[in-house]
């Protein structure tokens, strides 16, 4: 094993950052795989800007199947695995989801702008042909620059600290090919998608300000669902910002200040962000880990804002709770009615019964979708539930 693949850590740091990367994988799958599954369910009611949502689900998802488990293997073993290729994989994985995370942002903060403060018939709608090719052009842009390394322009490194691969931002002081190519990515995948969600999100705040000040009263409601949708998608974009801006401040120090200063490499080949200048490898360790954290938060925000988003984990919950309760019943209720032969119909009848008083929400909510015991008053919560959930998914 190279010497730039080895753990610059101790081992119990190591298998304390192991420990770390397996909660935040457990986490970050679970929850963005509710949210693909909550948003699977009904595909058709999907609109056009819900589609943004369920796109950086889909890349916070990718990112915690095709990285973590590297770093988890290599925090554990103490050095990377795989050598050159599996570093290469990492840092192409790494950069496509993150471009395609902070630009699918961008594109929500835009979509918010143009829709936050207009009426619901009149006002501007997104198709979802429109916002399919929104979705594929940053896939696009994100596979773009993750190949302009692998084809010369810029490369991937390892991260100081051994762990992990990224850019490789000590490169910046090397050669004009490094530096080119990290201020071109700097400038725009982080800083124009950054100043674009500070100028949609300030004009929302104005928009919604001004709304606010001549609403009507028989638009309170909409706009309790209008606040609600762009403080969701303000606490998305926030929390994101706020997990990478350590990340980012370490790889700038990095880029500007080498390891030739008594940075913690002891070998040759390339650096990952937050390595060199001074920053052990253990102070380098913590801005990584915490970006990870981004992958892990959305779905709690989607819980909280959005009441769709409950109902159909609730919904998929008791779903699951009766395909449970059924596999039971299968199981069990071959040898109930299996008695003497006089026994027989008295077995099953007490089968029945005891099938009867089984406390399985499904019975009445899990395959049908909706509680049919309620009549008129469930009828009109669920009409007022569907038109809640059209201003919503605007």
């Amino acid at each position: 094993m190279e010497e730039k693949y080895r753990s610059k850590l101790s081992p119990a740091v190591d298998i304390g950052a192991g420990m770390y990367l397996v909660v935040i994988a457990i986490l970050s799958v679970l929850g963005n795989a509710a949210v693909l599954v909550s948003s699977g369910r009904r595909p058709t009611l999907l609109k056009g800007p819900e589609l943004l949502s369920v796109n950086l689900a889909l890349t916070d998802l990718g990112m915690a199947l095709s990285m973590y488990p590297l770093s988890i293997a290599a925090a554990f073993n103490h050095s990377w695995i795989g050598g050159d290729r599996a570093c290469l994989y990492y840092g192409v994985m790494g950069m496509v989801f993150s471009v395609a995370s902070i630009m699918t942002l961008a594109a929500l903060g835009i979509v918010r702008y143009l829709v936050t403060g207009n009426p619901p018939k009149t006002g501007n709608r997104f198709e979802r042909k429109t916002i399919m090719r929104v979705i594929s052009g940053i896939w696009l842009y994100a596979c773009l620059w993750a190949v302009f390394p692998l084809l010369g322009w810029g490369s991937y490194g390892p991260e100081p600290f051994g762990l992990a691969c990224s850019v490789d931002w000590v490169g910046y002081q090397r050669s004009l090919n490094h530096s080119t190519f990290i201020v071109t990515l700097s400038v725009l995948c982080t800083l124009v998608p950054c100043l674009l969600l500070i100028f949609t999100y300030s004009g929302i705040a104005w928009k919604l300000h001004k709304a606010y000040r001549s609403i009507q009263n028989n638009d309170f409601r909409y706009g309790n669902i209008e606040r609600r949708i762009t403080l969701m998608a303000v606490m998305i974009s926030l929390g994101f910002i706020v997990a990478w801006a350590p990340y980012v401040t370490a790889s700038l120090w990095s880029m500007f200040h080498p390891a030739d200063q008594g940075g913690g490499r002891g070998g040759g080949g390339g650096g990952g962000g937050g390595g060199g200048g001074g920053l052990s490898p253990e102070l380098s360790l913590l801005p990584c880990l915490f970006a990870k954290s981004s992958t892990v938060y959305n779905p709690v925000i989607y819980c909280v804002f959005q009441r769709s988003f409950r109902r159909e984990l609730q919904r998929f919950r008791k779903h699951v709770c009766c395909c449970c309760h059924r596999c039971c019943c299968c199981c069990g209720g071959g040898g109930g009615g299996g008695g003497g032969g006089g026994g027989g119909g008295g077995g099953g009848q007490a089968m029945h019964m005891e099938q009867e008083h089984v406390p399985c929400d499904c019975i009445h909510v899990g395959v049908l979708g909706d509680d049919l015991s309620g009549g008129h008053e469930v009828k009109g919560q669920k009409r007022r539930v569907a038109m809640g959930d059209k201003l919503e998914e605007r």
